[in-house]
């Protein structure tokens, strides 16, 4: 795990002051990578690489990056290649190697398959590989966006790097991308790649980024099909999942470095946390994060019970409102834009608690999205059956759930009463996709604070219906749909909170659940299997029933890291918050009425996100200004 940066010529002149940009943009990701940086530059002066590390696997100085093979190619790369060893195994007789790292794997695997080369990996990344005989640059994110990669051009450059801030420097000037705006401000998270700062990019997961001829291309090269198997039993599919489960639990265990796993006291931390420790020699280390004696917010009962069940040690870091008010600049600046639910501050506590421990850790991020974890899942199919109840039409055999079968998990929504009353409100039994862009709809509650009007509003449903419609999804299951759009969209929103968390502290973060033989198999189980009677992640919970003790299986109270911030904003934090909104600058941004916003801090429900949506557009208003165009080459 580490922090990689590059810079490209696409006029075929040298950059000016090339090492010196390297340098600036190295400085802004050492955090990523404490154990060390290089960088390289070409002869001409027309690309050049950045890497810090943070060493997992060959820790000698000889697997140092950037790396050079033996034609001469360069790469530098953030991430874990689990398979590298039985890659090695395959490579070897056309490969002369020289280190034990899996970033030696990836520059051999480009000899042999060329641009191929990343559909033989398992694992997590986001890599540059240059080709100085073709002067060409072939980068790549991983199946799942784990790892990120942001690129921008200016003046005839290309810049790449791990974290949108090392790319600030060289930008003219801060403008906002009004797409992305209007899309972050529905869902909290951007859908195609788009950046809140105008002309900046993420490559999105499963893709390539070519640089060749001054061309700069983004390429698609895997993707998830939903082709449902038929053929096969649910025995079956248990059988299977137990062994990609296992297996790649056993692939996310190599490292030359110690290695401990997140544990909410949720099934799929707490799975993830008791299959791992069985592989472990030595005691395992897990790490809660909470509000201890927080009626509604304290979950470490439960995170001590999987403990116990492991075998292992259990440590824990009580999270207080002093906490936040202490660290609340950092973990924005560490985010790069705001993206996502309040969970990033929970995370970066329990982060900083497993940073003192180990360098390596596994979390149980996917597990929601493949399987299907969420209580909107259960919200949405309620109204399909009360239509189908009321329509008869359950015999047609087109229903996963029954009004019957739906009933007993109907306990799981106690605390969606207040999103229940939104959902139902207008537009009762539409048509699907509009249905659910209701339901992950988090706008509903900002009538005031945005000038709806200024923004493409009507482009965000469309993208959303495009890919909740997708082709490799058809006509699928209504829970195939809705798994889809989320894993295709929310889960690299949760995985960009959990990459940057952890890697503030210096903390590799790994997700077994996310190995894409395992991904590719659920997604070919029928959806009256996975959400058997609408219980939720029932395919999981069923496969692995007797290695996840009861009370944690049979929870139907899963929190989901919920953090007290309508309640410390009106008390312990109010203070602070006041003075935050309502500086002359605040939300010196387009689209919003700021009049409306400090009240809105006054009057947020308990669960609600918008206070958090908020507060982080201002303190990522704040630093990204101040840090527009700072790089000076002379």
């Amino acid at each position: 795990m580490c922090g990689i940066a590059g810079i490209v010529s696409l006029t075929g002149q040298p950059i000016p002051r090339l090492k010196k940009r390297l340098r600036a943009m190295s400085k802004m990701l050492a955090h990523r990578g404490p154990d060390g940086d290089g960088i390289w530059t070409d002869e001409n002066k027309q690309a050049g690489f950045a890497h810090t590390r943070l060493a997992i696997i060959d820790l000698r100085d000889i697997a140092a990056q950037p790396m050079q093979g033996e034609t001469g190619d360069v790469i530098v790369h953030n991430g874990e290649i689990y398979n590298y060893i039985e890659l090695r195994e395959q490579l070897s007789g056309k490969w002369k190697f020289r280190t034990a790292s899996d970033t030696e794997t990836i520059l051999a695997a480009h000899h042999r398959w060329d641009d191929a080369a990343n559909l033989h990996f398992r694992g997590m990344w986001a890599y540059a590989h240059w080709n100085p005989r073709k002067r060409r640059l072939f980068a790549s994110r991983d199946r799942f966006g784990v790892k990120p990669l942001y690129y921008t051009t200016a003046n005839g450059i290309l810049y790449f790097a791990s974290e949108m801030k090392a790319l600030l420097p060289f930008l003219d000037k801060f403008e906002v991308n009004a797409q992305a705006m209007a899309e972050y401000l529905t869902f909290q998270f951007t859908l195609n790649g788009d950046c809140l700062l105008k002309g900046v990019r993420q490559l999105p997961p499963a893709h390539n980024l070519i640089i060749e001829d001054g061309a700069v291309k983004e390429q698609r090269y895997w993707d998830v099909s939903y082709a449902i198997d038929k053929e096969h039993t649910e025995r079956f599919f248990r059988s299977r999942l137990q062994e990609l489960m296992d297996e790649s639990i056993r692939l996310n265990l190599r490292s030359d470095a110690p290695l401990g796993a997140y544990l909410s006291g949720g099934i799929d931390s707490s799975l993830v946390s008791i299959l791992s420790a069985e592989h472990m020699k030595d005691e395992a280390h897990f790490f809660h994060g909470g509000f201890k004696g927080k009626a509604g917010y304290d979950e470490s009962h439960y995170a001590e019970i999987a403990a116990s069940r492991a075998g292992g040690r259990l440590h824990e870091v009580d999270i207080t409102a002093a906490d936040f008010r202490n660290s609340i600049f950092d973990i924005i600046r560490h985010l790069d834009e705001p993206i996502a639910g309040p969970g990033a501050f929970p995370q970066y506590m329990t982060s900083k608690l497993a940073s003192q421990h180990v360098k390596v850790v596994l979390g149980g991020q996917g597990g929601d999205e493949i399987f299907g974890g969420y209580a909107r899942y259960t919200i949405a199919y309620l109204e399909q059956c009360l239509k189908a109840a009321i329509d008869g039409t359950y015999q047609n055999g087109n229903y996963v759930v029954t009004i019957e079968s739906i009933i007993p998990q109907l306990r799981m929504l106690q605390e969606y009463k207040p999103l229940m009353r939104t959902f139902w409100k207008e537009g009762l039994f539409d048509e699907l996709d509009a249905r659910y862009f209701r339901l992950v709809n988090r706008a509903a509650d900002m009538a005031d604070e945005v000038h709806w009007d200024d923004l493409p509003m009507d482009n965000v449903f469309e993208s959303f219906r495009s890919s909740f419609n997708g082709s490799n999804v058809g006509k699928n299951a209504y829970f195939d749909k809705m798994t889809h759009f989320d894993f295709k969209h929310l889960l690299p929103a949760l995985l960009h909170v959990e990459d940057r968390m952890s890697m503030a502290h210096g903390l590799e973060a790994r997700v077994p659940f996310l190995d894409h033989p395992l991904v590719e198999l659920a997604a070919t189980i029928p959806a009256d299997i996975k959400f058997s009677g609408g219980r939720a992640k029932h395919m999981l919970k069923e496969t692995f029933a007797t290695r996840l003790p009861p009370e944690i299986a049979n929870r139907r109270d899963k929190m989901g890291f919920p953090v007290p911030l309508a309640e410390w904003f009106r008390n312990d934090l109010s203070d602070f918050i006041r003075e935050i909104v309502t500086d002359p600058d605040a939300f010196d941004l387009p689209y919003f009425n700021r009049a409306s916003i400090s009240q809105s801090f006054e009057e947020a429900a308990t669960f609600s996100r918008k206070t958090w949506g908020l507060l982080s557009l201002e303190l990522w208003r704040r630093q990204t200004k101040d840090a527009i165009g700072s790089f000076k080459a002379d």
